[in-house]
């Protein structure tokens, strides 16, 4: 699933929650079910994307309103008005599927490339702006700030052939097998068409698309490529649904076919989902790899494999950061996977938070928020730039820990504003957040904690949770103050925890020598309406209850 872009921006691109809602740009990359998952419910104006990207997008989803959609083709540049500034966005080939495009983005925010899903290849990225690609001598003449990337491939060492090199694969299988007098192509997803177009132009026959199993495929095809659309099963050639239950629907047809003494039909399935697992579950030298990449191979169900992707591989993904040289890497999908690759270890910046340079830091104006400051100097950061001070200092980490050292010299009050991010299906990924650090659940935002003020003695670290009805405030230990300002229906809503969990620290680390969670945390989970958590049995209960088992046995 896409992430959410970085809170001050005022753009989401393939996001389509009530976070996103928010922003007064949409961007949508390309019509695959899983980046437009929730545009139905949270849709607004303006939703930029392709023409065809916007015809698949309301064949799959009738009840959006076309309206909604500004058209933005590959090449083509918008310049578009905003409250915090104009910026531009242009459009590039993604080599994903028909319609799909990368975005750049170029503004006071710095620039933004954002991939969505790609097939990076020498002719997408030769298209960009000379300015962002680095020759063999020098370096480029401007450095991206981000790139947002597809990174779906970037754990794993698949050779993946290209796109074109695949579907001579496909094509090469049916030439060897002149008897199957039926070829079923397992290619029901959009960006695949281009194996079937290719297979009716080599073989001059229309192919097989089932209306009722198949309708929106079908209908896909009917926009994309009618003129390989078969009406009757009569063709050669059939489409043949990938999920579920591929090999036992496979057996089923050859079965049929040995029952009425005909040959095997042949089934194809080019994917690199099977490659993948392969990789995972077997130890293959280098020449069976290299084989096995070259050619159509035939698994234990008599499904023949070609491996065809629609993403990019760990060696495209690295071969094009290099070209690019960005600053920061930031992966779109799965999290945390361009902490893999290489050109990104390499990096000053790995492993270390975002540097006071960063253009989105000084746009979210992050280090006055975190950093402690006295109450006198404290200013209130709004989600809009035009409210943030003109010359923002922002302080970054290196520069923020001695001062959590010198809390005691500050004679008056001090605000810490921390929260956990809201509840919702899907936690948002931000750049601040898991997809930037490589931390699976780091939940910590950054937010004004309105009508409380703390009087703390150091080393207190005050943690604000909101909740839908309640507001938590966390205490470290019981020296400090709490005073809440406002009418008693407020402060009524807030909770009072003292001697509770640090933000430093994890919530699951609270727990008593007998493996139960302490009085303070019951207190947490019951206000915010959860069940207690049961404790984990111990290693030492799980090993005598297995040798209780074991006795038993051999007592039966």
């Amino acid at each position: 699933m896409p992430i959410e872009m970085p809170k001050g921006l005022p753009f989401s691109v393939d996001t389509w929650s009530l976070c996103s809602r928010r922003k007064r740009h949409h961007f949508l990359t390309h019509a695959h079910k899983d980046h437009s998952t929730g545009i139905s419910n949270h849709f607004s104006y303006p939703i930029y994307s392709t023409n065809i990207t916007k015809n698949l997008l309301l064949q799959q989803i009738p009840q959006l309103n076309s309206s909604l959609f500004v058209r933005i083709e590959i090449g083509e540049q918008l310049v578009l008005d905003d409250p915090d500034g104009s910026f531009t966005v242009t459009a590039f080939d993604a080599n994903h599927c028909p319609g799909a495009v990368m975005f750049l983005f170029e503004g006071n925010f710095g620039n933004i490339l954002h991939t969505g899903d790609c097939r990076l290849t020498p002719d997408c990225l030769q298209n960009l702006p000379e300015k962002y690609l680095s020759k063999k001598v020098r370096e480029p003449k401007c450095h991206l700030d981000y790139v947002f990337l597809d990174c779906t491939f970037g754990k794993s060492f698949l050779k993946i052939p290209s796109k074109y090199s695949a579907i001579q694969q496909v094509i090469n299988c049916i030439w060897k097998h002149p008897n199957a007098p039926v070829v079923y192509l397992s290619c029901d997803l959009l960006g695949q068409e281009e194996i079937l177009v290719e297979v009716s132009r080599t073989f001059g026959c229309k192919i097989y698309v089932d209306k009722t199993s198949n309708a929106e495929f079908y209908q896909a095809l009917t926009l994309l490529a009618p003129e390989i659309l078969s009406e009757d099963s009569s063709p050669r050639f059939h489409v043949f649904v990938g999920f579920p239950r591929l090999y036992e629907r496979a057996k089923a047809k050859i079965i049929e076919a040995r029952a009425n003494s005909q040959p095997d039909p042949l089934f194809i399935r080019p994917s690199t989902q099977w490659y993948a697992c392969e990789e995972e579950s077997m130890e293959i030298i280098d020449w069976q790899k290299k084989q096995r990449y070259n050619e159509a191979h035939k698994d234990a169900f008599g499904v023949w494999h070609v491996c065809y992707s629609m993403h990019s591989s760990r060696e495209e993904l690295e071969w094009a950061l290099q070209l690019l040289q960005p600053k920061r890497v930031v992966s779109t999908t799965p999290d945390c996977r361009a902490m893999e690759l290489n050109y990104v270890r390499k990096q000053p910046s790995y492993g270390s938070k975002v540097a006071s340079d960063d253009p989105l830091w000084k746009l979210l104006n992050i280090g006055s928020e975190v950093a402690p400051t006295p109450s006198s100097q404290v200013a209130s950061c709004a989600a809009s730039s035009s409210h943030q001070e003109e010359n923002p200092k922002p302080i970054s980490a290196e520069e923020y820990k001695p001062q959590l050292k010198n809390l005691g010299s500050f004679s008056s009050s001090i605000e810490m504003r921390l929260k956990l991010s809201p509840p919702s299906t899907r936690p948002p990924v931000t750049l601040f957040g898991r997809a930037r650090q490589g931390l699976r659940n780091s939940g910590l935002l950054v937010k004004e904690t309105k009508n409380i003020s703390m009087k703390m003695n150091p080393p207190s670290i005050i943690s604000s949770i909101e909740s839908e009805e309640k507001e938590i405030i966390l205490l470290e230990d019981d020296s400090a103050e709490v005073q809440c300002k406002g009418s008693e229906e407020e402060k009524t809503g807030v909770v009072v925890i003292k001697s509770a969990v640090s933000p430093r620290r994890s919530f699951a680390g609270q727990t008593l020598s007998n493996g139960s969670f302490g009085e303070n945390m019951r207190k947490l989970y019951r206000s915010m309406n959860v069940p207690v958590p049961r404790p984990l049995p111990s290693l030492v209960d799980l090993m005598n209850a297995t040798k209780t088992k074991r006795a038993r046995r051999l007592y039966l």
